[in-house]
Formats: structure tokens, C-alpha cells, sequence
């Protein structure tokens, strides 16, 4: 298969665009977290939180709810745009109408959420406190959750999944670095 700068652009907008859902759920557990963790405070067997104060039962619940919504939106766009036009020959893309839509937004939403709240439990097993970097599981849990729960219903194209992992490398440390400079999070990475 021929990598030319075109099909290059269009596989990098394809990936964002199919895993908006997932980065968007992400974010959104960051603001609209808080409250009962979903860990409910318990300690696992090594004494140590199962995941910790981070990841929250209302974080995950709007999280997922504003993921489906976006895949909705997506699927809507799809049908009555000119997305459709402009992205139905692009390589392994998925979501082309609501109900589609709202499925793999739902997929992928909980899938960060979930990879998020493994990438915490993996972390505390390390004795790695909230808040101090993991590198790369810090980047990827999300991502990976994502790509685990949607490959349910979907054979993902390796190829948007390459691409959105770089992509997410890349836009992780991007927003993160936003987020502190904004005061919602309390670390740069």
C-alpha cells in the first residue's frame, strides 16, 4: 500500500474523527468528575486504593453520555452533510449513520472510561500515586480501552489505529499541558 502525503491527511482526519467520541469522554470525566469514586474508597488486597479519588461515577456516567451523544451527532453529520461526500472513501471509516453512531460513541466512550480506571488500577498495583506520571500508560489506557470495547462490534482498520495512537501521544500531552496552564489539572503531563 502506497503512503503518499494525501492518503496520509486523510488517515489522520479519519482517526480524530472516528475517535472523537473517546477523547471527548475523556475529557469529560476530567470536568465533569468529582464526587463518589467508582472504587467506592476501598483498599485491593495489597492495602493499596483499587483505583483511587480520580475516576468517578459521575465522571464516567456524563462522560458516556456526551460520548454517545457526539457518536449520534457524528452519524447525523454523516447523513445530512457534505461529511458523508468527503469522507465515505476514506480508509476503514465507520460511522455513516445515527444509530451506528450513537452505538460506537457509547463503545468507545465507556471503552476510555474503562481503559482510564485500568490504566488507575495498574498504576496503584506499581505503587504509583495519583498524579505521578506513568509514561505511556498515562498516555494509552484510554486509547487502549477504546480500541478493546469498539473492536466488539467493529474490525477497526490497523491502520486508523496507528494513526490514532500517535495522533493520541501527541494530543494527550497537548491538552494535558492546556489543562494545567488552565488550572483544571494539576500536572502538566
Amino acid at each position: 500500500m502506497q503512503f503518499d502525503l494525501i492518503y496520509i491527511v486523510i488517515l489522520i482526519i479519519n482517526a480524530i474523527y472516528f475517535f472523537l467520541p473517546a477523547y471527548i469522554s475523556n475529557l469529560s470525566g476530567l470536568v465533569f468528575g468529582g464526587g463518589k469514586p467508582i472504587d467506592f474508597g476501598k483498599n485491593f488486597f495489597d492495602k493499596r486504593r483499587i483505583i483511587g479519588d480520580g475516576v468517578t461515577w459521575k465522571g464516567l456516567i456524563y462522560g458516556v453520555i456526551i460520548s454517545t451523544l457526539v457518536g449520534g451527532l457524528q452519524g447525523y453529520a454523516y447523513i445530512n452533510f457534505f461529511i458523508g461526500t468527503f469522507i465515505a472513501d476514506m480508509p476503514g471509516f465507520m460511522i455513516t449513520n445515527i444509530l451506528n453512531g450513537l452505538i460506537i460513541g457509547f463503545l468507545l466512550g465507556l471503552g476510555a472510561l474503562g481503559g482510564d480506571a485500568v490504566g488507575s488500577f495498574i498504576k496503584r498495583r506499581l505503587n504509583i500515586s495519583r498524579g505521578k506520571p506513568a509514561p505511556i500508560l498515562d498516555q494509552l489506557d484510554f486509547f487502549i480501552g477504546a480500541v478493546i470495547l469498539v473492536s466488539i462490534v467493529l474490525n477497526v482498520d490497523a491502520n486508523i489505529i496507528v494513526t490514532g495512537a500517535i495522533i493520541t501521544l501527541v494530543l494527550h500531552l497537548i491538552t494535558n499541558t492546556i489543562a494545567y496552564l488552565l488550572k483544571i489539572k494539576s500536572v502538566w503531563y
